[in-house]
């Protein structure tokens, strides 16, 4: 008789009943991030339906709007040559009455270092082109997790990557979070962040072009139409599942557009 537990973990206490929004720092604005927010702002009133006190959003990207982003990415064309994450964040706070904020710098080190630490987050949300770029995320985040503050405490990194076709979602925790006891499953208090288990593969991967598309048909030659929006949906679910259930058998999966095929990757 098979008598091995699940393995799960268990969402952090603070997320679950806050006092205050839980905070968000959402890293790049383009296909994926565009689309991002608004999966954020249906969970945010769901969660606010519930009792819950919600979430506060802060979107990263020096980005502008470009006419070959219109289409595959959620802007429109009177946005032309405005910040994305203003746009973004501007269309999202007069449509639900939030307060998020659009921070028109990249999510570096040197920029980091400067903001006050209401600009911190407990989730980190990352949908990046390049490899490099989530390395200087890991190197903040681990960076911001000394910090002693408790509130805004780094506790979740959730990252998005893709190519043309295919893509993967990956969680990872800031630390160890600490679990219960549990006579029904086996806890799991870190989840490895996505550059340590799969650096290697996410630099042997990387593309070398990654200079901006002229047009949306360039553009679409980088990356389809709908793996974005198929990866945001799935992966917000995974986020959502935490905050609804507490806890999670899944770190993440690996999605393939092309072939409609979609790999969970189990807490182990």
């Amino acid at each position: 008789m098979n008598t091995e537990k699940m393995k799960v973990h268990y969402t952090d206490n603070s997320l679950l009943n806050p006092t205050n929004p839980v905070t968000v720092n959402v890293i790049g604005a383009g296909g994926t991030g565009s689309k991002v927010i608004t999966a954020l702002l249906e969970m945010n009133h769901s969660l606010i339906e519930l009792g819950h006190a919600g979430l506060l959003v802060r979107l990263w990207d020096d980005d502008t709007i470009t006419h070959a982003n219109l289409g595959r990415q959620r802007f429109a064309d009177c946005e032309v040559g405005l910040h994305k994450s203003v746009a973004i964040i501007n269309r999202a706070n007069r449509w639900a009455g939030t307060n998020w904020k659009a921070e028109t710098s990249k999510f570096e080190i040197a920029s980091f270092d400067k903001l006050p630490d209401h600009a911190r987050a407990t989730i980190y949300i990352s949908c990046v082109d390049t490899v490099q770029a989530r390395f200087t995320i890991a190197e903040i985040i681990q960076k911001a997790s000394k910090g002693n503050a408790y509130s805004n405490r780094p506790l979740y990194w959730l990252d998005f990557g893709n190519s043309q076709n295919t893509g993967q979602v990956i969680l990872s925790t800031i630390g160890a979070v600490r679990q219960p006891n549990s006579e029904k499953y086996e806890t799991v208090a870190s989840l490895p962040f996505v550059t340590e288990e799969f650096g290697d593969l996410l630099k042997a991967s990387e593309q070398s072009d990654d200079t901006p598309s002229c047009s949306l048909s360039e553009a679409l030659e980088k990356q389809d139409l709908y793996i974005n929006s198929s990866l945001v949906q799935m992966g917000c679910s995974l986020l959502w599942g935490m905050f609804r259930n507490g806890l999670t058998p899944y770190r993440g999966f690996f999605h393939n557009l092309k072939d409609f095929t979609t790999n969970p990757l189990k807490i182990a």
